[in-house]
């Protein structure tokens, strides 16, 4: 991120909340700041500084997306996006974020809801392809430069090389025309109108046609790593089904197609958990520890997938 990114963007944010220049004593907040995403809010406004390498054109049909399926996915408040200090930037509407301080609330049924929407809905006009498994070779090629030494490293790059090459971004994907949000986890949840509105779903970076197992395969992973419990996996499967949502069966056993997918995210957390880790010149925590030893275990198996 260039150094003068965060002002720039924060002045731009100011303004773009305000229809006419005025003293201002509104609240700004610095909502994430990383290098594939700088993100900053200004009173009812928030303006998010897209990572150095977004295309324009992609993105644009993304915005187009999130505009034309309202209810599903937060709307933005401009059709393209705008170009800051060579960066990418579109404005969105604030909403209440999933609070991660209070795990009981967490709306595992109405992320479920959504998603199960998304996927029965027809593309509102051409999209690229969902860029998860894009994500997850991005996550692997910076673990073999950052840390090819490191004991945790080996066991990461099995798993990832049992995949079938779709899964890795090395081939089509099976499913070509199922729209799909292509990074679900909880922080990817607002409430808007903030505090009473309903749960959207925000992000479209990485929104696209593709596998929908896929959109289920962080909270599958995390069950099957013994990071989400139980019960709240449960709910969220079972929520998503009663929603009609496609990507697995109605019924029995949902891992014929979860399968792949959850190996692929728990192979790229890891990746990324081991990239962190020597970064910061520290150890793997207790999580990022089950994370690799997920990974050794599925190194022994390989996939079951119907479609690999």
């Amino acid at each position: 991120m260039t150094t003068d990114l965060l002002p720039a963007l924060t002045a731009h944010v100011t303004a773009a909340a305000h229809a006419s220049p005025r003293t201002c004593h509104c609240t700004t907040a610095n909502l994430a700041v990383r290098e594939d995403a700088t993100v900053v809010r200004h009173a009812g406004t928030v303006a998010k500084a897209h990572a150095p390498d977004a295309d324009p054109t992609e993105l644009t049909l993304r915005l187009t997306v999130a505009t034309r399926l309202p209810g599903i996915l937060l709307p933005p408040l401009t059709p393209a996006p705008t170009e800051l200090h060579g960066r990418l930037v579109t404005h969105w509407p604030y909403g209440t974020p999933v609070d991660p301080d209070d795990p009981d609330t967490a709306p595992w049924e109405a992320a479920a809801a959504l998603l199960a929407r998304l996927h029965r809905a027809p593309a509102p006009t051409a999209v690229p392809p969902m860029r998860g498994p894009a994500k997850v070779a991005h996550a692997i090629a910076l673990l073999r430069t950052t840390a090819p030494r490191h004991p945790a490293t080996a066991p990461v790059l099995c798993a990832w090389a049992a995949l079938p090459p779709w899964a890795r971004g090395e081939a089509p994907m099976p499913d070509t025309t199922t729209l799909c949000h292509g990074d679900l986890h909880l922080g990817q949840l607002i409430r808007h109108p903030a505090h009473t509105g309903p749960w959207l779903l925000i992000d479209v970076d990485d929104l696209g046609t593709g596998v929908p197992a896929w959109d289920l395969a962080r909270p599958a992973a995390w069950y099957a790593c013994g990071l989400l419990a139980p019960d709240e996996w449960h709910r969220f499967l079972t929520a998503y089904r009663a929603a009609g949502g496609p990507a697995v069966p109605s019924d029995g056993d949902p891992w014929t197609v979860l399968d792949v997918p959850a190996r692929a995210l728990t192979a790229q957390t890891a990746a990324r958990a081991v990239t962190k880790a020597v970064a910061a010149g520290r150890p793997l925590d207790e999580v990022e520890r089950s994370l690799v030893d997920a990974c050794a275990r599925m190194g022994s198996v390989g996939p079951a997938s119907p479609t690999g």
